[in-house]
Formats: structure tokens, sequence, C-alpha cells
């Protein structure tokens, strides 16, 4: 397959697009880290260590995901410049290796996806036990 130098330029776009997303929920878990904080600080509810564990992994996840997708970025442009200074062969590996890591970035983008549908369904279930026991309460004095 002829790889030329416009080929790995492709990408440009689309990683540049995705390391903007990356940061989007790098923005939005520090946030919710801090939020949770002071939430903790005044309750201490069990609930919320579950989910400072969950925001732990996840915040790794997503520092891991960016690096992947800097090297990914990092491997197009060193392919260009390999395939513009006559090394076709290195050229067309590294740009291959950028393949791999931006589908490795991709994978652990929906694995954190899914720790973030846990964190909403500790949520959630936090809120049921709420409720049950609030209906429970209302059952017992009337």
């Amino acid at each position: 397959m002829e790889i030329t130098l416009t080929t790995p330029a492709l990408l440009f776009p689309a990683l540049s697009l995705l390391l903007l997303a990356y940061t989007n929920r790098f923005m939005t878990l520090a946030t919710i880290v801090r939020t949770l904080k002071s939430q903790y600080e005044t309750t201490h509810s069990a609930h919320l260590i579950k989910q400072i564990h969950n925001l732990r992994r996840r915040l790794l996840i997503v520092r891991n995901m960016q690096a992947v997708g800097v090297g990914a970025m990092f491997g197009c442009v060193l392919s260009m410049f390999l395939l513009y200074a006559g090394f076709t062969t290195a050229g067309h590996l590294v740009f291959g290796a950028s393949l791999i890591g931006l589908l490795i970035s991709l994978a652990m983008s929906l694995w954190e996806i899914q720790i973030s549908v846990d964190a909403l369904q500790i949520e959630l279930n936090d809120m049921q036990q709420s409720e049950e026991q609030r209906l429970a309460t209302d059952v017992r004095h009337t």
C-alpha cells in the first residue's frame, strides 16, 4: 500500500477533536472531584467513597488515553517527516504504530465510559435507597 505525505495529515483533524474531547472529560472529572471532596467533608457518606474510587480509576484512564492520543499524533508527525525525508519503510511503520495507538486510545475511552456508567449506577442506587428509607419512614408514621 502506498502511503504519501498527506496520508498521516488526514488524521490531524480527527486527533485534534479527539484530544479536545479527552481534555473536556478531564476538566469535567476535575470539577466532580472538587464537588465530591466538599460533599464528603460534610457528610462522610459511604456512597461518596465508592464514587471517589471510581473517579480515581477514571482519572488514570483519561490521563493514559490522552498520553496515547498525543503519542499517536506525535507518530503521525514523525511519519510525515520520515516520508518527507525519504525513509518510506520507517514512515510506514511509524504511521502503523500511530494507528495502533489511536485504537488503544479509543478503547480506553470506551472503558472510561463504562466506568462512568458505573458511577451513575452508584448515584442511582443511593437515591433509590434514600427514597425507600423515606417511604418506609412515612409508612411507620401513618
